[in-house]
């Protein structure tokens, strides 16, 4: 059966699915409630240019005149691509919701604003189509033996790193062992059975497995095994010190200054591999810069005013207001990325499931959202699937908490009389909740709708905490003292992505205590049987065999209620009128790329239309 794996999951036209996956680890620390992430606390004081941010404009190369694309909150291509291929030149700057960490993606935690940057200093070895299915970028083929446990994949030759160096079978072994310890990379090996990465041929790579894995392409498309680096960037600890701000990859764009919480400047790749459809060398433009404007209102004042020309958002009364500024294109996404939160079940009252269950009986969803901005935007959510994934089960919505604020009292009432209650108060006494999100005014306006409900009961006195972005996250990854427990309560998430299942369920909810498969589990939840459905799921290729599976998954986590949910995310990269490409970037072999889901562009293919 050589080559199955290649015919069911990577090839846009061997299956019919749409892949769709949890958002964890660098997808899920997209912090976020309702449908929103955070951002950082420090807001920037003026729409006035930084160092450095003029006004871009369009290159005087003539290119092609690409229309306007239609406003759209569905991953619809909306820019036809243009009859000759675009020119090289001009610049883009970015607005981003908030700074990235670190640029290693084995070692950094990485949400949507950081994927804009690596995906421009680093490819992928498997990216998406525009189906979902998975093709390979870096890679040229692969190929599995009869039970999904040994993987062949040939690279493309010819390919350089920024330094000159070149990609060879040996680099991707060599990178196995900085993955192996890294804090992104290493529950994403354990998840995914991978034991060992060797050499086979110059250009061949043999990934070797522990046991079935039908779906291990999906993993080589994420950026914690799927990006490729230098091996040289984490070779000891002042190497991996420098890789955070000074990545080595195989990218269209090199870094050339990164000032953390001003901008990164990136320049064309002189050396990239890859050209479009027309033979032009990738990327188009002579460089992109990425500034870091955590609040929403000015970043979008900026884009308006010329500061920048392109801002990504996740937020929807972003959405709604760009939708009303003229001069922009706007590109617009929404799959199966929803927000909402999860509670820490290690600490009390939320390791109880009456208590859980109860406050999501208290989260008017729809005045969420509008509170949000999102009213006629986004729509309620209930999975970690949307209506339109061939993994949506109407019975798993069907079993989700609805709005119920008399059955919540209900719930919480049982517990707080009951004289075993796990958090030590008096029988009778109200629970206490700490509900935290970044510090956003929408965020803090949706969760203000559910903190009135719940304390209107009586029952539930709530606390409400505010941390930037990156304190945020942190909270939930890890405690100070090592322990990937976390020490965040009632917490704001943002769950979902246009992935393979597989490739982030696994990782997202093994168990805690063993950091080799359960160190991305945030809520800290962890069912056997509920994890046994997702690595059954892991062993085959058949999507409706699959659904079922995730079917049964999804029933047991909405009857224990570790993660709660708002609405649907509706995403928006924004640039000037005129800078487009985003929707229509290619994958290698010339069919379609799979868009701008989660707003994350892949800025190689970006170009400025003529005027």
């Amino acid at each position: 059966m050589e080559g199955k794996a290649m015919n069911k999951l990577t090839r846009k036209r061997g299956s019919a699915m749409r892949l769709m996956a949890v958002l964890l680890a660098a997808v899920m620390v997209a912090t976020a409630c309702g449908s929103d992430s955070g951002g950082d606390a420090a807001p920037v004081a003026t729409t006035a240019a930084p160092d450095a941010t003029e006004t871009t404009a369009a290159p005087t190369t003539a290119t092609p005149t690409t229309e306007a694309p239609t406003t759209t909150a569905t991953p619809t291509t909306t820019t036809e691509a243009p009859p000759v291929g675009p020119a090289q030149g001009g610049d883009a700057s970015v607005g981003l919701e908030a700074e990235a960490v670190g640029l290693r993606p084995w070692e950094d935690a990485c949400s949507s604003p950081c994927y804009n940057m690596l995906a421009a200093v680093f490819d992928k070895l498997f990216e998406q189509y525009a189906d979902g299915s998975y093709g390979p970028f870096l890679a040229e083929s692969i190929s599995s033996n009869d039970d999904f446990s040994v993987w062949t994949m040939n690279l493309r030759p010819g390919v350089l790193f920024h330094d000159g160096t070149e990609l060879t079978a040996q680099t991707i072994a060599d990178m196995f062992v900085v993955q192996q310890t890294g804090a992104q990379s290493a529950g994403i090996i354990g998840s995914s059975k991978l034991v060992s990465v060797e050499a086979t041929g110059d250009l061949e790579v043999t990934y070797t497995l522990s046991g079935t894995n039908a779906v291990f392409t999906a993993n080589l498309s994420r950026a914690q095994i799927g990006m490729v680096f230098a091996p040289s960037t984490g070779a000891d600890e002042d190497a991996l010190a420098a890789a955070a701000n000074a990545p080595i990859g195989t990218g269209p764009f090199m870094v050339d200054n990164r000032d953390v919480d001003n901008k990164t400047v990136m320049v064309r790749n002189p050396n990239y591999w890859m050209s479009d459809s027309f033979g032009t060398q990738l990327p188009y433009l002579d460089s992109v810069t990425f500034h870091p404007i955590p609040d929403e209102g000015t970043r979008l004042s900026s884009l308006a005013s010329g500061t920048v020309t392109a801002m990504q958002s996740l937020r929807q009364a972003s959405i709604r207001d760009a939708r009303n500024t003229d001069g922009l294109w706007l590109f617009e996404h929404q799959g199966n990325n929803a927000g909402g939160g999860m509670f820490n079940v290690t600490i009390a009252p939320y390791d109880d499931t009456r208590v859980r269950r109860g406050l999501m009986h208290m989260n008017n969803q729809d005045a969420v959202i509008e509170a949000l901005g999102g009213k006629g935007i986004s729509t309620g959510a209930t999975q970690f699937f949307a209506p339109d994934s061939p993994f949506y089960s109407q019975a798993v919505a069907d079993a989700y908490p609805a709005f119920d604020v008399a059955a919540g009292v209900a719930l919480v009432t049982e517990y707080i009389n009951d004289p075993a209650r796990s958090d030590g108060r008096a029988v009778g006494e109200n629970i206490e909740v700490e509900l935290s999100c970044p510090p956003d005014p929408t965020l803090i306006a949706g969760m203000q709708v559910i903190q009135a409900i719940m304390e209107s009961t009586g029952l539930v006195d709530v606390n409400m905490s505010n941390f930037d972005q990156a304190t945020h996250i942190g909270m939930a990854v890890g405690g100070a003292d090592g322990t990937f427990i976390g020490t965040h309560h009632m917490h704001c998430w943002r769950w979902g992505s246009e992935d393979d299942p597989a490739a982030g369920m696994l990782s997202g909810f093994g168990d805690p205590s063993n950091l080799a498969v359960g160190a991305l589990n945030f809520s800290n939840w962890y069912n056997e049987e509920a994890y046994g459905y997702l690595v059954e799921a892991s062993l085959t290729d058949d999507v409706p065999t699959r659904a079922a599976l995730y079917e049964k998954f999804g029933l047991i986590m909405n009857d224990e209620n570790p993660i709660w949910f708002s609405g649907g995310t509706a995403t928006v990269i924004a640039t000037a009128e005129g800078l487009g490409g985003l929707d229509s970037w290619e994958m290698p072999d010339g069919e379609a790329g799979i868009g701008h889901p989660a707003a994350e562009g892949r800025w190689a293919q970006a170009y400025w239309a003529a005027e």
